[in-house]
């Protein structure tokens, strides 16, 4: 039990009780910054993110998804920073997208619920924590994202984008992917590798051509991005 202020009393409050209340101002703090940036999203978008503050706490309690200490900002250095290839780029119904190692689902999920009519393979080598977005998926009623247990290059299927966030250096993405991509264009932005990197990349993509860096300050306000990169790499 732990004692709850109200005004003009001292009660005390179930455990339980107080952790769904944080987790609920969460949620609607973290909502109300994705709108801030994305003020089109619809009714059932806002719902959809509304559930992954509770099911990420949930599971991070379980499995080491993210930092514990840095679940209080899931919404902000995970989710939006995610959604920073949304801003990059809108994608077309019917785009195919794979999500290279995508550990708790980032920016895959995010991604998944900002586009509804694109198709999602969210692929990592580590199978537990595919259940975490498993759970997300489910929690989020998404029917367009499908998770795999396997590494990029077995994979199957032909894509129009590969998408990561913080998984390895790009010359390695860009071996790992180089046989995956559909050769018809049919987005804006030609068929191709898009990354979210962070601290200075200079060393890692020089010598590399027709590399694209676009730093998050340029459509972010918060600190936490100053130092935060897209990279995209076209086929």
């Amino acid at each position: 039990m732990t004692w709850s202020r109200w005004p003009g009393t001292l009660c005390r409050m179930p455990e339980s009780n107080l952790k769904n209340t944080i987790l609920a101002r969460m949620n609607e703090a973290g909502v109300s910054l994705i709108k801030k940036y994305f003020p089109d999203i619809t009714a059932e978008q806002e719902a959809a993110f509304a559930t992954l503050g509770s099911v990420y706490a949930e599971w991070n309690e379980k499995i080491n998804v993210i930092s514990r200490k840095d679940i209080e900002n899931l919404y902000e250095r995970h989710i939006l920073h995610s959604l920073a290839i949304a801003k990059f780029t809108s994608f077309k119904g019917g785009t195919k997208i794979m999500d290279l190692g995508t550990g708790g689902g980032f920016p895959g999920v995010p991604l998944a619920i900002m586009f509804p009519d694109c198709r999602f393979h969210l692929v990592d080598s580590i199978g537990k924590k595919l259940k975490v977005i498993e759970a997300a998926k489910e929690a989020a009623g998404l029917k367009n994202l499908f998770t795999f247990h396997s590494r990029a290059e077995d994979m199957a299927y032909d894509y129009d984008f590969v998408v990561s966030r913080a998984v390895a250096p790009m010359r390695e993405l860009m071996q790992w992917s180089t046989k995956k991509f559909l050769p018809k264009h049919q987005n804006e932005k030609r068929n191709g590798i898009i990354c979210l990197k962070g601290g200075d990349l200079t060393e890692e993509l020089a010598g590399l051509k027709m590399v694209q860096l676009t730093p998050l300050s340029e459509w972010y306000e918060e600190d936490f991005f100053k130092d935060k990169s897209l990279v995209y790499a076209p086929k």
